[in-house]
């Protein structure tokens, strides 16, 4: 049944609601209405925020974490250990493993991970990025902590590759995170002791 709309400013902004990830067009009109019922400054202030977002966000030009500024406040924070470089997928990884409060090294952002069926390769990733940050010579090891999915371990596995020839130690959160889990899905204190109980890196880890 096709959806009639009394107002075409209305079903535009269902419409653009819609185009969220998640978000069905039942959950867009619900969100779009409830906008309509709060004084005007909500929707305002909403709308500014998301043009700032867009417009004004940076990524760190060291790991590629969403920021304010050029470098990230991880990146800056001297407290950090510099050597200690932790792989995630996206900023919410990023999130995720600083909420268990175990990690006190820095992150390398790759921006999603190898993906044939979505047409996502290495090139489109952060990987040789890092891969010149291992180059450089601070980097002592590599903690591997992507999602335990067959992409996840395809990437591992491309990273492995591109790090193998540096002196470096090369690991992988333990699987206390569950094969088939997205990352940013396991709870705290699994995740927390999957990075401190971290295993090196080797063939049996690959698909």
């Amino acid at each position: 049944m096709i959806q009639q709309y009394p107002s075409a400013l209305l079903e535009n902004a269902v419409n653009e609601f819609a185009r969220l990830p998640g978000v069905g067009r039942k959950t867009a009109l619900r969100l779009v209405l409830y906008i309509l019922r709060q004084e005007p400054s909500l929707a305002e202030n909403l709308g500014k925020a998301i043009v700032r977002l867009r417009k004004e966000v940076k990524y760190c030009r060291i790991c590629h974490n969403i920021s304010d500024a050029e470098i990230c406040s991880l990146c800056a924070d001297p407290s950090r250990d510099t050597s200690i470089v932790c792989v995630v997928e996206n900023v919410r990884e990023v999130m995720a493993v600083e909420n268990t409060r175990q990690f006190r090294g820095v992150y390398h952002v790759l921006g999603g991970i190898i993906s044939p069926m979505d047409g996502i390769g290495p090139s489109d990733l952060q990987i040789e990025s890092l891969v010149q940050r291992v180059a450089a010579g601070e980097v002592k090891e590599v903690i591997l902590a992507l999602s335990a999915t067959m992409e996840g371990d395809t990437t591992n596995a491309y990273i492995f590759r591109h790090l193998a020839p540096y002196d470096i130690k090369i690991s992988v959160i333990a699987r206390g995170v569950s094969i088939g889990d997205e990352l940013e899905y396991a709870d705290e204190i699994t995740l927390g002791r999957s990075i401190l109980n971290r295993t090196p890196y080797n063939d049996s880890f690959k698909r």
